[in-house]
């Protein structure tokens, strides 16, 4: 499973975190103004992408970087 950090190319500030099993058809869904979410803020460009074997492990590191203190490692590291 993939977990995944885009970038708005709008709002260089604005990131979005998610999760998918198919990375290029979910950043597709995102730039096609498929998710309610990230309508506004596209175009998207996808900063990091980490692949996890374990599902259960992608779903906790996803919520970590939904966070405040995974907000901050983000935008730290990435």
């Amino acid at each position: 499973m993939w977990v995944y950090l885009l970038r708005s190319e709008k709002n260089r500030e604005r990131l979005y975190v998610g999760l998918t099993e198919n990375i290029d058809r979910r950043i597709d869904e995102h730039n096609a103004g498929q998710a309610d979410s990230t309508y506004k803020f596209r175009p998207w460009k996808c900063e990091v992408k980490i692949w996890f074997e374990d599902s259960e492990k992608a779903k906790q590191f996803e919520s970590y970087l939904k966070s405040g203190s995974g907000r901050t490692f983000s935008k730290r590291h990435f």
